[in-house]
């Protein structure tokens, strides 16, 4: 009598405290799967009380799809069949509510094996799904990152190369015209090969511009004054049948920006507005002056900007099309039409600007692209002067120089030299850093170093800050295509964009002279 007493007690102690539980739902099923316990947390978080689900089929909880599905009818089946059922799934509150649920059912059974009950516990497991979601996300966000910083890096080393092969082509094809005996068919057939020459630097400027590795030259720039002064150009792209409509303020503030990749960048943006109105449209110009505070839907640093909008009426993108507007190499234009990477130039340029491009664009209704530009400082304003229009190179004029030229590509170095060599200087060659460090410190004649950036081991701008240590007097051209090299470089340098052809080489032979006769007369 007095065990039992106690079994008793134990029994009513238990179902007390699962009774008490407030987070779990816990339940007794009979063997069809009607309800005979209901706890506090079951009433809790389904939002049923007791007596609205006793005597009910647990199936009461499941979506509707499910139900046609079977699955309360399967969750019985295995849990009968295997001892446990377990699994996650979408259920129902009272008032509708769809909760995600951890879901474990014990099969009970007497001493004869007879199934007398199922033991029910469900988990609101909400919160927790949604933030696996989001870590998902968050990686595959994180993941397209590091595929397009790969794609970066990998463009860089591309347009590097390109390049070597594109400079050694504009000398050759320099040399060519210059001691070519024949005249016009022979000069008409390299003035082809060098403005498909020009076409493939173009390409790789745009890689590199992708990659935010192209050399910037920023100035204050009048963005009113040079959209306008585009006009003609621009409307000459969009041909009769598009209507160009340019609606900019004089006031609108002024920005600092490279101007030549700016125009550029307007430029693809025409072609591509122009290129959805595959009948009549608009294309409109406009700029406004904004003050971005802190989370701004550009997420851009607070501050002054210019925001330079260009909209057309086309035909406007789907949303998978806007979402890889921006890839490089993605284009929706035929074969020959396009290379994929005028769009992921303009974004490049933003980013390494300061800025931001913007796409908003509905299938039908056309597309609005949006430049963020970082507004020029008063200061910035006051210092900066427009850069002179590049003007024709001038003809050696300097004497004879003795120049060392240092790059670990052997076909840009003959080609260099063999270029110098035609305007009258002579040459020395090292195929490394440490090589060129050797060949001054053995020939104490060299006049002039020119030497290319990227190259193994020591890098052009660790030779050239090495060498104006030790030779401060040493004139020094350094070649790169990338704008990755230190702004502190020693005074006195010249950079040197790549590729370069005969006509860079005397403009920038000239400058580092120019600029150590300054020097001394200083």
């Amino acid at each position: 009598m007095e065990t039992h007493t106690l079994d008793a007690l134990s029994a009513q102690k238990f179902r007390s405290l699962v009774e008490a539980i407030a987070d779990i739902a816990i339940y007794m099923l009979d063997p069809d799967g009607y309800i005979i316990s209901w706890n506090a947390g079951a009433e809790r978080f389904k939002g049923h009380a007791r007596e609205e689900v006793l005597g009910k089929h647990f199936g009461m909880f499941y979506t509707e799809d499910d139900r046609a599905a079977g699955m309360p009818d399967r969750t019985l089946s295995i849990a009968r069949n295997e001892g446990r059922f377990e699994g996650e799934g979408w259920r129902l509150r009272k008032d509708g509510q769809r909760f995600w649920a951890h879901v474990i059912m014990d099969c009970i059974t007497d001493e004869e094996g007879t199934v007398i009950g199922y033991a029910k516990i469900t988990r609101d497991v909400t919160s927790q799904r949604i933030a696996s979601e989001q870590l998902e996300q968050a990686r595959r966000e994180l993941s397209q990152a590091q595929k397009l910083e790969a794609i970066g890096q990998l463009t860089g080393g591309v347009a590097h190369d390109f390049n070597n092969l594109l400079m050694v082509m504009q000398s050759t094809l320099d040399m060519i015209r210059l001691k070519s005996a024949d005249p016009d068919q022979v000069v008409n057939l390299v003035g082809l090969a060098q403005a498909a020459v020009k076409r493939g630097a173009t390409l790789t400027q745009r890689m590199l511009a992708f990659a935010r590795k192209q050399e910037l030259h920023t100035e204050v720039i009048d963005v009113y004054d040079l959209v306008n002064g585009m006009g003609d150009m621009l409307q000459w792209v969009l041909g009769q049948r598009i209507h160009l409509i340019m609606t900019l303020s004089k006031e609108t503030d002024k920005v600092l920006i490279d101007a030549n990749q700016l125009e550029l960048a307007l430029m693809n943006l025409t072609v591509n507005a122009r290129d959805a109105m595959p009948m009549t449209g608009t294309v409109t110009f406009s700029a406004r002056n904004v003050r971005v505070a802190q989370a701004h839907p550009t997420e851009l640093p607070p501050g002054d900007y210019v925001c330079l909008s260009v909209v057309d009426d086309g035909t406007g993108m789907d949303a998978d099309t806007l979402a890889k507007a921006a890839d490089p190499f993605f284009t929706t234009k035929g074969v020959d039409r396009g290379t994929g990477l005028g769009l992921s130039m303009v974004h490049g340029l933003m980013e390494q600007s300061g800025g931001r491009m913007v796409i908003r664009s509905t299938q039908g209704a056309g597309t609005r692209i949006e430049l963020w530009l970082p507004t020029a400082s008063a200061q910035a304003d006051a210092a900066t002067s427009p850069a002179p229009a590049r003007r024709p190179a001038p003809s050696p004029g300097a004497g004879s120089q003795r120049i060392l030229v240092v790059d670990d590509n052997p076909l840009v170095r003959s080609t260099t030299s063999a270029a110098l060599e035609s305007m009258g200087h002579s040459t020395l060659e090292a195929a490394s850093a440490e090589e060129a460090l050797a060949t001054i410190e053995r020939d104490e004649a060299v006049d002039i170093l020119l030497t290319d950036h990227v190259m193994a081991g020591m890098t052009g701008a660790q030779l050239t800050n090495l060498v104006k240590s030790r030779w401060p007097g040493m004139p020094i051209v350094l070649a790169s295509a990338f704008a990755d090299i230190h702004d502190n470089l020693p005074a006195g340098v010249v950079r040197l964009a790549k590729p370069y052809g005969r006509d860079d080489l005397v403009q920038a032979i000239n400058a580092v002279l120019g600029k150590q006769a300054r020097q001394a007369r200083g």
